[in-house]
């Protein structure tokens, strides 16, 4: 009897708890970032105007823009996993790289915003100011979830470029099975940080705008 001991051999256990890992780190992650999207919830609930007021302040046109590019960014590092474990490390590269200038694009675009912010007296403390607030106070609160969570955001973003870079001198010195395994799991990483950008971007712009 013909027994496939591929899924059994070391190499196929490492590969699995390497994925185990990854996704009970991520599943970390989700908990981390729940207590966030709940003080958004329950502040939308408790204070709907002035929310909606503070989201419709927010830039749509640069949210959109990022929402665009990080979409982009999560395409081109899956692409570069395909040509990797097509043996395309050339190819995987460049999209690695594209990938990288797409996440630097992000952080460029909301440091922009971040200053808009600070030019508008948008940022939370004495001289907060927002024309059309019901209640300035739960503004402030908005303006708090909505600097707390892109800037935490961000961070994870900026990780997420650091394993990318990684994963390109990986492919560059080191091509092979490890390198493939490393670009998978950077990938996961990469793409749970897009999904909580897809969660931050409508709770964050678009609900003042959707009535």
């Amino acid at each position: 009897m013909n027994t496939d001991n591929t899924a059994c051999s070391p190499q196929a256990q490492i590969d699995a708890r390497a994925r185990i890992g990854m996704w009970v780190f991520l599943g970390s992650e989700i908990m981390f970032f729940g207590p966030i999207f709940f003080s958004y919830m329950y502040g939308r609930y408790e204070w709907p105007q002035a929310f909606e007021a503070a989201s419709r302040s927010t830039d749509l046109a640069c949210g959109t823009f990022n929402t665009a590019v990080l979409l982009t960014s999560s395409l081109a590092v899956a692409a570069a996993l395909l040509y990797a474990e097509n043996g395309s490390r050339v190819q995987a590269r460049r999209a690695l790289n594209a990938a990288v200038l797409l996440g630097l694009l992000f952080l460029l675009v909301k440091s922009y915003e971040y200053l808009q912010d600070w030019h508008e007296h948008l940022v939370p403390g004495p001289s907060f100011q927002m024309d059309g607030a019901i209640d300035l106070a739960a503004a402030q609160l908005f303006y708090f979830i909505y600097f707390f969570s892109t800037l935490l955001h961000a961070l994870h973003l900026i990780i997420g470029i650091a394993l990318v870079l990684y994963c390109h001198r990986y492919l560059a010195h080191e091509p092979g099975h490890g390198a493939v395994r490393r670009l998978e799991i950077t990938g996961l990483y990469w793409h749970f940080v897009d999904m909580i950008w897809i969660f931050l971007f409508p709770a964050l712009y678009l609900a003042g705008r959707a009535s």
